[in-house]
């Protein structure tokens, strides 16, 4: 009976004692080395249309591919078409206008960038003698925007952009305002 005694008080003991030592550490992982991404990965597309009817008909179509060349910095090009109708003259005009810009995008925080735009334009104005001009312009612009995931590598994007090359004397200036909102879909951005 003694011997169970003894065995008691050292396991009361040691119980306690070993609940105090510290769990063990685990080993460390080595976590693999991430492959770069792939080219195929570096590319997104995307772009946007729009389309107004009434007085006015307009329709646009503009494509866009890109380029992640950095982990914050997209390089891209959108060439876009737009057709219009404007049926408050008689009889109605119809122009044409079509062009491309290439822009930079600079990821800041997040989902908000920076964005450098330059546009070239071929448009078509109703001139004085019942036809229609047609005249190029370059811009560059300037803004920011934000990006929404919406699923997968699909998001939309929302930019507003100060064109410095606008001249609010000019008449037949393409834009008949200084800032330019665009809005747009991209995959794989």
């Amino acid at each position: 009976m003694k011997k169970l005694a003894v065995a008691g008080l050292v396991i009361a003991f040691a119980v306690p004692a070993l609940a105090q030592s510290p769990p063990p550490t685990p080993e460390p992982e080595t976590e693999a080395p991430k492959a770069p991404p792939s080219m195929k990965d570096k590319f997104f597309f995307g772009g946007g249309v729009g389309a107004t009817f009434g007085a006015v008909d307009y329709v646009e179509i503009a494509p866009m591919i890109g380029m992640r060349v950095a982990p914050r910095v997209d390089l891209g090009l959108q060439p876009f078409y737009r057709w219009t109708n404007d049926g408050r003259y008689a009889p109605s005009v119809e122009t044409t206008d079509y062009g491309a810009r290439f822009f930079t995008r600079v990821r800041i925080v997040s989902s908000f960038f920076a964005e450098a735009d330059y546009q070239f334009t071929s448009y078509e104005y109703l001139n004085g003698f019942g036809g229609t001009t047609r005249q190029s312009n370059n811009a560059f612009l300037a803004g920011a925007g934000y990006a929404i995931p919406v699923g997968g590598n699909v998001g939309l994007f929302f930019s507003a952009l100060y064109d410095f090359s606008y001249n609010s004397a000019d008449i037949y200036y393409p834009y008949d305002s200084a800032i330019q909102y665009q809005f747009g879909v991209a995959v794989g951005f």
